[in-house]
């Protein structure tokens, strides 16, 4: 497996690893991005991102996606889908390795964002196409009609049930606590929709079907007593795992398995530098993982100049 030689290589197709090709494009810096999977990570499932700046009307994730794809593209970085990486080397040059190809550089921007984290209850992988989602832009149309359940208090979680409402006959969100952790505009949204309500304190145990999902069994965790619910589809946020598998071994991470690194966003292994919401920070935001992707880039290109 012959290695493919660039200047930088980009771990992630999303806003932070895009924002950095775009950047270390126009510093003419020969540059490679790979993605496992299709680009805008996470964002590219949002319907409408409302909270970034210069799109009052606000923006899908889809196309804040393309758009980035086509400056980055324009400024000569070779971008790659269907990559996913397996392993990292550090040494003179820095290798990464996919299932497929064996890429060497001078620098490595590791961008690789997270998933979503699993409940592993009764049915839920089973379930998996048959009423159970990780995904309501992708699969919300599905269930026109239908009563679903949503999973989780955050962000994501009451953002995609206001989605699912354009489709459901019903949301009723399911929240392990009496309160929601999500933005306040999100919450006013979710808790004045006609469509939307809740078990609060409550945590969901089963997923039961014969060939499609039928039934949930809910605790209620003050009562302390199990309830089904009828139902047709589950959508589940529940929190996030950092995509750093790879990375184990060979860069610090934090208890939780994110990349720790310092102000120039480098990582513990010289000419390694993290950027967006794999990275140890505070806000996991769209604005925020650019920022990071531009720092990133541009500590790259330091570092490599340093090396001339």
């Amino acid at each position: 497996m012959a290695a493919k030689l660039y200047d930088l290589v980009i771990v992630g197709g999303g806003p932070a690893g895009l924002t950095a090709g775009l950047y270390a494009g126009r510093a003419l810096l020969k540059t490679v991005l790979l993605e496992k999977g299709f680009l805008g990570g996470r964002a590219f499932t949002t319907s409408n991102i409302e909270n970034y700046p210069g799109f009052p009307e606000g923006i899908s994730g889809a196309d804040m996606a393309e758009k980035l794809r086509k400056q980055a593209e324009k400024f000569g970085v070779e971008i790659l889908t269907g990559e996913d990486v397996v392993s990292l080397k550090d040494g003179e040059l820095k290798e990464v390795t996919t299932a497929e190809n064996i890429y060497k550089a001078m620098t490595v921007i590791i961008a690789s964002g997270l998933h979503l984290r699993t409940l592993n209850i009764l049915g839920e992988r089973e379930f998996v196409g048959r009423g159970v989602s990780y995904c309501a832009t992708c699969d919300g149309a599905f269930f026109t009609g239908k009563k679903i359940i949503v999973v989780g208090g955050g962000d994501s979680a009451i953002d995609e049930a206001i989605f699912l409402t354009r489709f459901a006959e019903k949301v009723t969100i399911v929240h392990r606590r009496d309160e929601l952790r999500a933005a306040k505009s999100l919450q006013e949204k979710a808790l004045a929709h006609p469509k939307i309500d809740f078990m609060w304190s409550s945590e969901l145990r089963g997923i039961y079907g014969d060939n499609m999902v039928q039934k949930v069994v809910v605790l209620d965790k003050k009562a302390q007593k199990e309830r089904e619910v009828s139902i047709n589809g589950v959508f589940m946020y529940v929190g996030n795992v950092p995509n750093t598998a790879f990375a184990e071994g060979i860069l610090q991470l934090d208890e939780n398995g994110y990349i720790l690194t310092d102000e120039t966003l480098q990582t513990s292994v010289p000419g390694i530098f993290a950027a967006g919401d794999v990275r140890h920070n505070l806000l996991k935001q769209i604005v925020v993982a650019m920022g990071e992707g531009a720092l990133a880039s541009v500590s790259a290109e330091k570092y490599i100049e340093s090396l001339k």
